[in-house]
């Protein structure tokens, strides 16, 4: 299976309620500033802010994912065309609204001052600037997984002059030399990206309205999502919705407190019906509410049937689950409601042949079978952001003895489920060793639009079980019949609770 991803590009914070427009036809001789805040009122604070604007970049990158755990993805060829992002203006306000000026804010100011500081001065982008950007990276994030371990700090920081000891002609040949530099890591799925290819990573859209969403703290120590990325031109573009703003409700459902995954779920739909989206600008802005058009199909993950096994008299519910993407969960929910309903006492989640997707769905999912505390997933890395115990917050959608079937091509995110129900003793697995694919990537821009992948942290199972290059062994190769099920179970509650004595009456869902 293909690498986890995670994208980082260089972002231009959201001003306030003042974005540059899409290019005009043609100049006019003397053009009105693109930026300019109305300013009725002779607002200091608005004349502060046209002049600190009109110095911002009119470009914003296309930035497709948020952090690793939030948006990581198993990496496929996407069939969608995205151009780079530039930011038009609001929807004009009604007479009755309040002008721009009365929504800035300090915080608005300070974001605005502290990118003119980076973006004042042009940049020049060199072949040794480059291979030094990537060289870099490398140096400040990589995790060598293999067995061997030779990579070193001292021994990279030593290679840096051997690497640009001279002029480099041409970029062809600059990228020639960040390939062999990351060749020499002896990583798999370190590598490097050339433009074309970097900027094809960066027009997956898992929303189907073209936006890409961020997790952020607020102040109650909750989260709030805030759009990170936008395609030009697409639905949400097309409708109003800009770059920073904060998703407040989608179809009337309020989403504060909610991971992105979640959000995705509620925002996909069939191709050519509408979803309502509430949306604040920037930090201090107006709500608005734009009814947008889905133009991508979403495809549901999940299939699942009632079924009659080992002659009980209770049915089985199975789940097939294909891959995790932004539905995974959303349908997950429904099909277990549904076949709840119809009367199952007992559940099949078939993972085979599941390679992976997105990670946060993976851990959403493995969240609805887990009480509030257990550990899901550790994650490792030498950078501080990808060292991490992610738990369920919640307690289980369902209680009832489960089975999880996989193979040698359960893989990544797939593998972060299984092990998660295994290790809290909520689910036993059947089938063969899985795949054994536990590392995370990040995909980093450089300067020049071209692109590396980097092996930046690797996942650890609630056992503190290493998944990569190892797999998981299931417990059993044949499906076993519900009684050895349950007693597999309460054995493993009564170990890792440290119980004496556990009856089959008072296992969950009996």
């Amino acid at each position: 299976p293909n690498a986890h991803q995670a994208i980082h590009t260089k972002m231009t914070p959201f001003c306030c309620n003042c974005s540059p427009p899409p290019p005009l036809p043609s100049p006019s001789p003397l053009p009105p500033s693109p930026f300019a805040i109305i300013n009725n009122n002779n607002n200091k604070a608005a004349t502060t802010l046209n002049k600190l604007i009109t110095k911002l970049p009119q470009k914003l990158l296309f930035h497709a994912f948020t952090n690793t755990l939030s948006f990581t993805l198993l990496f496929s060829t996407p069939s969608s065309s995205i151009a780079s992002v530039i930011s038009p203006p609001l929807p004009p306000l009604t007479p009755s609204s309040p002008t721009l000026s009365e929504y800035y804010c300090k915080e608005d100011e300070e974001s605005l001052q502290q990118q003119i500081l980076v973006d004042s001065a042009p940049e020049l982008v060199t072949n040794e600037g480059i291979v030094e950007e990537a060289w870099e990276i490398v140096k400040e994030t990589f995790l060598d997984s293999s067995d061997r371990h030779q990579w070193s700090l001292d021994n990279w920081i030593k290679k840096k002059d051997d690497l640009i000891s001279s002029s480099i002609p041409t970029r062809s040949k600059a990228h020639e030399i960040i390939r062999r530099m990351l060749a020499s890591l002896g990583d798999p799925y370190t590598r490097f990206l050339p433009p074309s290819e970097f900027s094809k990573m960066a027009r997956y859209d898992m929303s189907g309205i073209g936006i890409n969403l961020r997790e952020v703290p607020d102040d109650n120590g909750g989260i709030k999502l805030k759009v990170l990325g936008l395609i030009l031109d697409g639905p949400a573009h097309t409708a109003g919705v800009r770059q920073g703003d904060e998703v407040l409700s989608v179809n009337g459902v309020k989403v504060r407190g909610k991971s992105s995954s979640e959000v995705l779920s509620l925002l996909q739909g069939p191709t050519e019906t509408f979803v309502a989206v509430e949306v604040k600008h920037g930090n201090c802005g107006p709500v608005q509410s734009f009814r947008v058009e889905r133009q991508l199909v979403a495809r549901t993950p999940v299939f699942y049937r009632l079924e009659q096994m080992d002659n009980k008299a209770a049915p089985v519910g199975y789940i097939r689950l294909k891959e995790f993407n932004a539905l995974a969960r959303k349908d997950l929910v429904t099909a277990m409601k549904r076949l709840q309903d119809s009367g199952a006492a007992y559940f099949v989640l078939d993972l085979r042949d599941n390679l992976g997707g997105l990670v946060q769905a993976g851990i959403e999912v493995a969240k609805l079978f887990l009480n509030e505390g257990e550990t899901v997933v550790y994650t490792v890395g030498r950078d501080p952001q990808y060292q991490n115990t992610i738990t369920a917050e919640t307690t289980p959608l369902i209680t009832a003895p489960l089975i999880v079937l996989v193979n040698n091509k359960t893989a990544s995110s797939s593998e972060i489920v299984a092990t998660a129900l295994h290790d809290n003793c909520r689910a036993v697995l059947v089938g063969d060793r899985t795949y054994g694919k536990g590392l995370i990537q990040s995909v980093f821009e450089l300067n020049d639009g071209s692109g590396v992948v980097v092996t930046v942290g690797k996942y650890v199972t609630p056992d503190h079980m290493d998944i990569n290059g190892n797999g998981i062994e299931p417990d059993y190769q044949r499906i076993p019949d519900w009684d050895e099920v349950t007693k597999h179970l309460l054995q493993c509650q009564t170990q890792r609770n440290g119980y004496t004595q556990v009856s089959a009456e008072g296992f969950p869902g009996r």
